[in-house]
């Protein structure tokens, strides 16, 4: 997704723009402090996401996201939790109280809807064209199953198996945590124990050692994985 930012403050604008460039799937094509020069933008240039402040300077964020005649999809972040029941009423996917980590962006990020439906002709080409591989054929017996990765719960290593955990069913797969974390792509998971790989956009909160899926499942935290999740995810 092509997104921007509309923030006046620069710490701010530095977290955002790490935050994109860690998560990985988004293009950043601009950050603005003047709500007027990004409306001039955005008059000429398609964009899918806006990270959009509340105070900004000549217009506030409400304002500028009340007068655009195309909006695309809005995160609004602000350090005033006041302003939230409104901001819900103009449809925006999500309310950013600053400060915030970055697992709550990816919780953020990942609220933002999908792009439309293409049809099987488009779907083959794109796959074709892509360099990430979003999905893995696991052998079961004499079928080979496939697994779309983002339906991956999270991944828990058993010997020289790994047991794949979807949101609704499970799959045993002959191959070691080792060749899963080749497959996976590092932005979507994150190894938190020697026997557990999670997918960040299923995950709900932390608590010390502990991780809570957005299904109430919990898993733990090795130590020797704790301060390269707190470092990535909890600043």
């Amino acid at each position: 997704m092509n997104c921007i930012i509309i923030e006046d403050q620069p710490p701010a604008q530095r977290i955002l723009k790490k935050y994109i460039d860690d998560l990985g799937t988004l293009k950043l094509k601009g950050t603005f402090s003047d709500p007027i020069l990004a409306m001039e933008f955005l008059n000429s240039n398609a964009i899918d996401l806006i990270f959009l402040d509340i105070h900004l300077p000549r217009l506030t964020g409400l304002d500028l996201l009340k007068s655009l005649s195309i909006k695309p999809h809005i995160i609004l972040t602000t350090a005033y939790s006041e302003y939230a029941l409104e901001s819900y009423d103009l449809d925006v996917v999500d309310y950013l109280l600053k400060p915030f980590s970055f697992l709550r962006f990816v919780k953020a990020v990942s609220k933002v809807p999908g792009p439309k439906e293409v049809n099987p002709a488009e779907r083959v080409s794109f796959k074709a064209n892509s360099n990430h591989k979003k999905e893995h054929f696991i052998k079961l017996g004499y079928d080979h199953v496939r697994i779309s990765f983002e339906d991956i719960m999270y991944i828990r290593a058993d010997g020289d198996y790994c047991d794949i955990i979807l949101s609704d069913k499970k799959y045993i797969s002959s191959e070691p945590m080792k060749k899963w974390l080749e497959l996976l792509d590092g932005q979507q998971f994150i190894r938190i124990h020697k026997s557990f790989m999670v997918n960040i956009a299923r995950i709900e909160k932390v608590s010390g050692n502990l991780i809570t899926l957005i299904n109430g499942e919990q898993l733990p935290i090795g130590r020797a994985f704790k301060e390269g999740f707190s470092e990535r995810f909890l600043k």
